[in-house]
């Protein structure tokens, strides 16, 4: 299989271990080698419960602590990923999910998420 990129509910719900995840997309990201997590994930993660958009079991800390303990890769926001993010129509309104679409597109990274608003965009989704 390609390279992928994950949603940020999806890295959330394999963090906590969530039954959300369905065990078939659970097993083949953790068999994967090139699976990457976008700091835009990260940077979601941080401000979303603050804010009261998003609801986490554990804190920041144990979700950067379950990354350390993958073999996921970290991938950086890049200049030609916020052109390509201002280029893009407006599908879809979170500009967590838009820079998500943008990093998939540039760095041609298969998107998995559960999100089929996504499938406006011209990017390969992935919900097994």
């Amino acid at each position: 299989m390609n390279s992928v990129l994950i949603d940020t509910h999806v890295f959330i719900w394999l963090a906590e271990d969530d039954s959300n995840l369905p065990v078939t997309t659970k097993d083949a990201l953790e068999n994967m080698d090139n699976v990457f997590v976008s700091i835009a994930s990260f940077w979601e993660i941080s401000i979303k419960p603050k804010i009261g958009k998003l609801s986490l079991c554990g804190d920041f800390n144990s979700i950067e602590a379950s990354f350390q303990r993958t073999r996921f890769k970290l991938l950086p926001i890049t200049l030609k990923d916020t052109i390509k993010l201002y280029n893009l129509p407006l599908h879809h309104k979170d500009p967590f999910d838009r820079i998500l679409v943008s990093q998939s597109i540039n760095h041609s990274l298969i998107l998995v998420s559960r999100d089929q608003a996504l499938d406006d965009y011209p990017i390969q989704r992935l919900w097994l």
